[in-house]
């Protein structure tokens, strides 16, 4: 067995994380892959097969190179898959049901902040979808499955760019904030929930940690709808729910293009 610890100085996000990932996915000699995002590091474990794995990142253009190769005489813990699994389909049915609360109350308070945060929580519903491959899929499937969730997401946020410049030219009524809070707040507790569930694994892989910070970041989104809700309630005008709607839209749009290379 084989330790190398490469520098992979464009590697600072999820995404970048699974590109990676799912480069090396077809080659038998890598046995574990350790991701560091905050030191933008890989340890990758094999048997042989070095500069075929080398070439395989170089051709990402994420600026790599070598700091560390040498044989490895230790044990290599495989990730406990089934914990991993049991997990994200925990945090999958958590985030399915804000979705679900969110998108018919978001629609009866006529809320596009809420209605646009519903429609975050079912892309990112495509990432834990994504994330349960990557434990278990082929490299095909996992690609065919992005290709899939990228379109979807892609087209709800063009959906929800073209909703907000049609209430921002026409006149509509203005948002009920209380849904607005309330619903939130069942989303902030759902968010928090699955972010807690997804601290228990004990793999820290590229697959879990990119789960968890797309759950961080619908926290920062609950809590925007929040106060969109509290700054309508005191101005009565709706201009703070459609402009918090674009923020949390665009997140989407974000998602989207980050699926698509992961689908490259």
């Amino acid at each position: 067995m084989e330790r190398t610890v490469f520098n992979i100085k464009h590697m600072d996000c999820p995404a970048e994380e699974q590109m990676v990932r799912m480069k090396l996915a077809g080659f038998p000699s890598v046995k574990k892959l350790i991701f560091n995002l905050e030191g933008r590091n890989l340890t990758v474990f094999h048997e042989g097969g070095l500069e075929a794995i080398k070439a395989a990142i170089t051709s990402l253009n994420f600026g790599d190179r070598v700091t560390e190769s040498g044989l490895y005489d230790g044990v290599v813990i495989t990730d406990d898959a089934v914990t991993d699994k049991k997990l994200l389909w925990t945090v999958l049915i958590i985030n399915f049901s804000v979705f679900a609360g969110e998108i018919i109350f978001g629609l009866l308070a006529q809320s596009m902040g809420l209605v646009a945060d519903a429609l975050d929580e079912l892309s990112d519903a495509f990432v834990y979808g994504l994330s349960l491959y990557a434990i278990t899929g082929t490299l095909l499937v996992k690609k065919r499955v992005a290709r899939i969730s990228g379109v979807l997401q892609l087209a709800l946020a063009a959906w929800g760019f073209v909703e907000v410049v049609r209430r921002f030219i026409e006149a509509e009524a203005i948002p009920n904030p209380l849904i607005m809070v309330v619903l939130s707040c069942f989303a902030l507790a759902g968010n928090t929930a699955s972010l807690i569930l997804l601290g228990k694994s004990k793999t820290k892989e590229v697959h879990i940690k990119s789960s968890q910070i797309f759950t961080s970041d619908d926290i920062i989104a609950n809590i925007g709808v929040i106060a969109a809700a509290i700054l309508v309630y005191f101005s009565q005008s709706r201009i703070p729910d459609l402009v918090i709607g674009t923020v949390v839209f665009s997140l989407v749009l974000c998602g989207a293009v980050a699926i698509f290379k992961l689908a490259k």
